[in-house]
């Protein structure tokens, strides 16, 4: 539910007059600054083993595209469509799992595959035009596959360290990133304008950056990715009740059929006997 208010936060930061670099690198460095102080408060060590930071670097390279491909992708369509896509992650990290990690293979992630693409081909005709730009979607799709990377590598990497320290390091590689998509992009960093647009950047500093990243750190080592990322069915439902009630976005049948097909294509993933 967290990571599904990403849209409330970016929207109005646009509105806003901020662009996607700006928008992420003052999120990401903020988030960063509050994780900081907490871990001083903590007297949490920032010292990390070299094979540590290879984990961290990665995670931070794959959040920082999974973040960046989703929010460019919100200005190219519906924000509660761009995060209904996204929620093919789940999918893709049973398959991640099965192909990588030999995990088996059941009749259940065959069928969820069916139909996650039936939900993906729902949703790319939703649009009041016809169509949505397939640029969008390819980010969409690229944002939900670099997050459920990101999702495995934090189960798997077995990393001893707390969910604040892993996310000082994550969150210093996102605003870095930004900054060089900044300098490659040739787009300035802009302050945020006005104090509603500084407490957006709060909000998305805290409640998708802190809490999601934190909260999804724990229920990967507690539950493993894949249930972690089935859970996370609540975060394209929040997303299209903000898109709904604060944006005024159509909720249309296509779009209601959409959701059904990838949600039964999720549930789909870790029934079991």
């Amino acid at each position: 539910m967290c990571y599904g208010t990403n849209p409330l936060g970016a929207l109005n930061l646009y509105a806003e007059g901020m662009g996607t670099n700006s928008v992420l690198f003052y999120r990401f460095g903020l988030a960063w600054v509050i994780i900081a102080a907490v871990m001083a408060v903590r007297r949490e060590s920032v010292k990390v083993s070299w094979k540590e930071f290879a984990v961290v670097t990665a995670l931070g390279v794959l959040f920082t595209f999974s973040s960046l491909t989703l929010y460019v992708s919100f200005t190219m369509m519906a924000a509660g469509v761009a995060s209904t896509i996204l929620f093919t992650y789940p999918v893709m990290t049973a398959v991640i799992m099965a192909t990588v990690f030999k995990e088996r293979i059941t009749w259940q992630t065959v069928a969820a595959l069916v139909l996650s693409l039936a939900g993906v081909v729902t949703l790319y005709w939703s649009g009041k035009t016809g169509t949505l730009p397939i640029w969008g979607v390819v980010l969409v799709l690229i944002s939900a596959l670099t997050y459920a990377l990101y999702i495995i590598v934090v189960d798997r990497s077995d990393l001893r360290m707390s969910s604040f320290k892993i996310n000082f390091y994550v969150l210093f590689y996102c605003a870095l990133g930004m900054v060089i998509y900044s300098l490659i992009s040739g787009q300035a960093l802009m302050l945020p304008p006005t104090g509603r647009a500084w407490f957006f950047v709060g909000w998305l500093a805290i409640v998708p950056a802190i809490m999601a990243l934190s909260l999804m750190v724990y229920s990967a080592k507690y539950i493993g990715s894949t249930a972690t990322a089935i859970i996370g069915a609540l975060e394209p439902l929040t997303a299209v009740a903000i898109g709904i009630g604060l944006f005024g976005e159509a909720f249309t049948m296509r779009l209601v059929a959409g959701i059904v097909l990838i949600l039964g294509a999720v549930v789909l993933t870790v029934v079991k006997k």
